[in-house]
């Protein structure tokens, strides 16, 4: 350490009295003696006063240092908080008093500090370049904690200190818990379940409907208004959600199961808003929720979160609606959009089905009735639809000539021309997504449950999952679009075909306006054998089936799964017949099959719809559509990671039931 006084700060002073000691030499010799004596005296003083000075000072400084470490070990010692050192490996090598007290019947020192704290890792700890911290709990409180890192990552020490947090997350937690959610509720089949029972007990079943949903949301201590008579408005508080979201919104199942004399059972649809919004914003967000559970089939709850959705409920079948007249309030509205259009441009989804292709094809008439211009935008054809478009260019020369790329499509769309989407509500799963981009003017017509996925600001919706497919929602449109259909034969082969593959020869979801639609298309010309043939498949394409399900195994007792792992053109198909195929064993009451094509992993989920739901299944992979059918796309080609991912959704699925039931 420098001293603090030198004596060469003094010098200045010497040197001028050594020049006036010279000038006494000269003219007073004695007296410049005695000067210069005196100088070398107060030299010699100034210097060992200096000394002692500077001896002082750092006897001070270290008597300084040695109060201030003592100090310093006082402090932190005695510190409110918990503080604990580790080495580079989390081994505790020091802690105070307070931090015992936290762990207080258990071992600390020694111990592995990941050990103590859940979701801790040194390693991530080591590699940050600046001091972080993070939030644990323990002993139901809330510590931020701060870390401080000394020495080098093969060789340092870790200072882990606790700042009790715990009245802030209460607070926190309070405000949340008492922020207004907005939920509206919708009895799906109010109407038909009163008519389905005796006149002398509605009244009762009636007031049993509305007793059950009061009571229900009251417990809760939520505010319950009846808005209509198969329409409720609940406010509630955050903490209410919460335990509702606990216990699976059960009130579905209440409803369900409640009979007094009626054979149709209650289902309820549920919107509820997300948090952090005012009144307005929720009751908006609440509808907007409202029409995603119907969309989807009813019998459920949408929960908004943030920019997603959760969904509770939902494994019942969609109740067929009786009343027809939103087929026809719809279908006059898409006749009025038709006919102020320039050009109106359909499309499926990819690698279209003979739903998709045969809704595309009697929407292009109902284009074509209104003698307006329409196209079907088609890349490519698949193994599914070949026999179709094969006898289309035989057929109706004229009609295959409306088929056109997407690319061409993409340089012909004006901003005034229609879009009407069939067999699909995701624009991410259309033929050519960009197409949207382009005008304002868009219709959906699907029968798929609603996806979190959806078109922005559609002109026209209709999805009801109800329906065995959307050619039975065109056949029922077309009925009102004009007096005459003017089908031709092969139109109307076309959308009966779509009506047997997605109902499996009318077996599955097939319902009374199923064949309704079945018997117009019969009557304008349909031909159940032409039909037939046009699901005729080639010799490779059984023994590929056959390949599949000889491959398939049982997991989780009832379930089937396999995989088609040839490089094929028609994989897609083969996957989804050897799906329906392999819920002819028996035991088996759902079946997936995975196959590679066109860089992507495609799922075909199939089930008899009274245990599992395929739907559910692939929609916590981004996949969806019917209880008992659905499907699903994975960014992958690996099978074996894509069946990974399969089997995950499959054993999440069971564990949420499990707990429900």
């Amino acid at each position: 350490m420098d001293n603090k006084f030198k004596i060469n700060e003094f010098y200045l002073y010497f040197i001028f009295s050594s020049f006036i000691i010279i000038a006494l030499a000269f003219s007073k010799p004695g007296l410049a003696v005695i000067a210069l004596i005196a100088m070398a005296y107060v030299y010699y003083v100034t210097k060992k006063k200096i000394e002692n000075k500077n001896q002082e000072f750092l006897k001070y400084l270290e008597s300084l240092n040695d109060k201030f470490e003592s100090l310093t070990k006082k402090v932190i010692f005695n510190m409110p908080f918990p503080l604990v050192v580790t080495d580079e490996n989390a081994k505790i090598i020091w802690y105070n008093t307070p931090f015992t007290e936290l762990f207080a019947d258990e071992k600390v020192m020694n111990e592995d500090f990941s050990n103590l704290i859940s979701d801790f890792d040194i390693e991530e700890i080591m590699e940050k370049s600046a001091d972080e911290k993070f939030v644990v709990s323990i002993n139901e409180k809330t510590f931020e904690v701060y870390t401080n890192i000394v020495g080098s990552q093969d060789n340092a020490n870790v200072l882990f200190y606790f700042v009790d947090n715990s009245d802030y997350e209460k607070l926190k937690e309070k405000y949340e818990d008492e922020y207004p959610i907005v939920a509206k509720i919708e009895v799906d089949n109010y109407s038909d379940a009163m008519d389905s029972a005796p006149n002398q007990v509605r009244p009762l079943l009636n007031a049993e409907i509305d007793s059950t949903i009061r009571n229900y949301f009251e417990e809760y201590d939520a505010l319950v208004r009846k808005a209509d008579e198969d329409m409720y408005l609940v406010i509630m508080n955050f903490k209410s959600l919460k335990a509702m979201k606990q216990k699976k919104f059960d009130i579905l199942d209440d409803l369900r199961e409640l009979n007094r004399g009626n054979s149709i059972p209650i289902t309820l649809s549920i919107g509820v808003s997300s948090y952090g919004l005012n009144l307005r914003e929720s009751y908006l967000e609440a509808d907007s929720s409202l029409d995603l559970a119907l969309g989807r089939g009813g019998d459920q709850a949408v929960v908004k979160i943030e920019d997603n959705y959760e969904f509770f409920g939902g494994k019942s079948k969609a109740v067929e609606k009786r009343n027809k007249v939103k087929s026809r309030v719809l279908g006059i509205a898409l006749k009025q959009l038709i006919d102020r259009s320039d050009t109106v441009y359909i499309m499926g989804h990819k690698n279209p089905d003979m739903d998709a292709i045969g809704a595309a094809i009697g929407c292009l008439r109902a284009t074509m009735n209104r003698e307006k211009e329409g196209f079907i935008v088609l890349d490519k054809s698949n193994p599914s639809i070949d026999n179709l478009m094969d006898r289309m260019k035989e057929e109706e020369e004229e009609l295959y000539q409306k088929i056109i790329s997407k690319e061409t499509a993409l340089s012909r769309i004006k901003h005034s021309s229609l879009i009407i989407m069939v067999d699909n509500h995701k624009p991410s799963f259309t033929e050519c997504p960009e197409l949207l981009e382009k005008t304002g003017q868009i219709v959906v017509i699907d029968h798929h449950r609603r996806g979190k996925e959806f078109v922005a600001n559609p002109v026209l919706t209709y999805v009801e999952p109800y329906a065995s497919s959307t050619c039975e929602l065109i056949t029922e449109m077309l009925t009102y679009m004009s007096e005459d259909l003017n089908l031709t034969h092969f139109e109307a082969d076309a959308l009966m075909s779509g009506i047997v593959v997605d109902t499996k020869n009318f077996s599955y979801q097939t319902g009374v306006r199923t064949f309704e639609a079945a018997s117009i298309l019969r009557r304008a010309g349909a031909d159940m054998i032409k039909v037939k043939a046009l699901f005729q498949d080639d010799f490779d394409t059984l023994i590929y089936r056959a390949e599949v399900i000889h491959n398939a195994k049982i997991v989780h007792q009832n379930i089937a799964v396999s995989r088609f792992d040839r490089a094929a053109n028609n994989s897609v198909l083969v996957a989804a017949q050897a799906a329906d195929a392999l819920l002819d064993i028996n035991g088996v009451d759902a079946s997936f099959v995975l196959t590679v094509d066109d860089g992507k992993t495609h799922i075909s989920g199939r089930s008899r719809g009274n245990e599992v739901s395929v739907q559910l299944i692939l929609e916590k992979i981004g996949g969806g559509g019917h209880l008992n059918m659905a499907g699903a796309q994975l960014d992958t080609t690996d099978l074996d990671e894509a069946e990974k991912t399969l089997i995950g959704a499959i054993e999440e699925y069971l564990k949420e039931n499990e707990r429900e039931d």
